[in-house]
């Protein structure tokens, strides 16, 4: 009878060091990225891993490292918005792609306002459960950069450089840039009458948002238009659109802060009898996977959400592991032209 096969013994680093011809701390120091081993023995343990089929385990990195190799994610938003916010999905995926990379696991905690908030970060340092956060819906004059940095916690604050609060390490689109755009687009299209639909106020990006469409009125010499505050739903959105068509002179065109106000916003219109593009062009932000989907399909701003989200994830691990982040480069916004944005009557006419 034969005798069933010996149980493959488990390689352990022990096995790696004796075939590279090292010790064991050398091949430890070499897979933690740490200085102290020589090019030649570096290459010894590489290729002596990789002829046993060795890797340490996330449990073990994090052990050696005296990191819990686990960075999180407090969310503090309005539960209706963030059923319906495809931003965080899109986040949450690049930040997982960065994250993989490099073993780490992402905590996330979802609450419902500050006091809760300020009181995950508190457990997250006392139960030293991350080493580092990310900060997104960053606010003006925002505290909790300096606040987590107090705990001990490595921050990446979702937020331009110059929208920053001035701890934490920012990484931002250019949101500007795709709001000027728009008027400027819209302006080609013979518009005068350009409102906006702000989100919710105490946001960075709400207000850079904001100022760049007011900003690119001034610079085309356009007559001051209206902003109506709403935040960031599709029923804010339909609301902030009645509002402004309610006007004795109601705008031409409106730039919304979001894809979900601009669709609720068509909807409001077509609603009351105004047909869009013809009596009225709408542009959104965000290029959400409905927009295309829309009727008329959404003109709207692009953002590479989860590139975003996978370079915030490389900056923060390299922030917990004390490397010098590399330079962060995100795509541009871009500009996407489609159906819900034409010219007005009289370009129409000429």
């Amino acid at each position: 009878m034969t005798e069933p096969p010996a149980p493959r013994k488990r390689v352990v680093i022990a096995d790696v060091a004796a075939r590279a011809g090292v010790s064991k701390s050398a091949v430890s120091f070499v897979f933690n990225n740490r200085p102290g081993v020589s090019d030649s023995a570096r290459e010894r343990i590489l290729r002596a891993a990789a002829e046993l089929g060795w890797r340490p385990s996330a449990r073990a990195r994090a052990l050696s490292r005296s990191r819990t190799q686990a960075v999180g994610l407090v969310i503090r938003r309005d539960p209706e918005l963030l059923s319906t916010d495809p931003f965080f999905p899109q986040f949450m995926a690049g930040v997982e792609i960065g994250l993989t990379r490099h073993d780490y696991s992402l905590v996330l905690q979802v609450v419902g306002d500050e006091q809760s908030e300020r009181a995950a970060y508190q457990r997250f340092a006392d139960t030293s459960r991350v080493d580092g956060v990310f900060l997104t819906d960053v606010r003006i004059g925002d505290t909790r950069p300096r606040e987590v940095g107090e705990l001990g916690l490595h921050a990446v604050v979702l937020a331009p450089e110059d929208a920053a609060p001035g701890e934490g390490i920012p990484i931002g689109m250019n949101d500007a840039d795709g709001i000027r755009r728009a008027v400027h687009h819209l302006h080609s299209l013979g518009h005068r009458r350009i409102a906006h639909v702000m989100g919710a106020p105490m946001y960075v990006h709400t207000e850079a948002r904001r100022r760049a469409w007011h900003d690119t009125l001034v610079d085309l010499g356009l007559p001051e238009g209206t902003v109506v505050t709403a935040d960031f739903t599709g029923a804010s959105g339909a609301r902030a659109t009645h509002e402004l068509l309610d006007l004795a002179e109601p705008p031409t065109a409106i730039v919304y802060g979001n894809d979900l106000m601009a669709i609720a916003g068509i909807s409001a219109a077509i609603d009351r009898g105004v047909r869009v593009p013809e009596d009225l062009s709408v542009v959104g932000f965000d290029d959400i996977p409905l927009a295309p989907y829309a009727r008329p399909p959404l003109t709207t701003v692009r953002q590479n959400v989860v590139a975003w989200g996978t370079a915030a994830a490389e900056t923060l691990v390299a922030a917990v592991e004390g490397r010098e982040p590399e330079p962060v480069h995100l795509p541009p916004v871009e500009f996407v032209v489609r159906g819900s944005a034409g010219p007005t009557r009289d370009r129409r006419h000429d």
